[in-house]
């Protein structure tokens, strides 16, 4: 509980950075839209033939403690691909949440019209270790992320724009 404590207490202060970035000149659009990016949590490895396996112990009780990392935060969208793993990892923020998952699919998505859809509110993307560092790359205008490591489960990145101004940070959940 303290780990999930500090990591609030982390989390806070990124947004807070990110809201306060003096590099970001002063616009007329000052609505604030902030986008969370994780990876689902771990799958079973058991059977390497299931394209779709579902979260193992540890990727349920990680499911588990991203809902608590988001209790305190206020989400309008949950997105998710359509697979048992985004679907299950999501599964305890959207009930403490009281919200229905949306799908998306990472090679059809307009990031444009994303954001546009999506101003002004806070919306929590769930992807795959490829997936969800391009959505960031591409919702900030660079490839500053490469594709995360098959194990690297608990990676946290934060797209905050002030009006159409991106800025983002990534954290480690462990």
């Amino acid at each position: 509980m303290k780990t999930l404590k500090i990591l609030f207490f982390v989390v806070s202060i990124a947004s807070t950075i990110l809201s306060c970035k003096e590099d970001i000149p002063p616009q007329k659009d000052s609505t604030v839209s902030t986008f969370y990016f994780i990876r689902h949590a771990e799958k079973d490895r058991s059977d390497l033939e299931n394209e779709d396996p579902e979260l193992n112990q540890d990727g349920l009780g990680r499911a588990i403690r991203w809902a608590e990392v988001f209790d305190p935060i206020t989400l309008d969208e949950i997105y998710i691909t359509d697979y048992e793993r985004t679907s299950m990892t999501a599964a305890p923020i959207a009930i403490k949440k009281e919200l229905e998952t949306k799908y998306y699919t990472p090679e059809d998505i307009n990031v444009k019209q994303f954001f546009q859809d999506h101003k002004g509110k806070n919306v929590l993307v769930i992807g795959h270790s490829n997936s969800t560092p391009d959505f960031v790359n591409k919702m900030i205008g660079e490839d500053k992320y490469e594709t995360l490591d098959d194990y690297n489960n608990s990676s946290l990145f934060i797209v905050r724009y002030i009006g159409d101004t991106p800025s983002e940070i990534h954290l480690k959940m462990d």
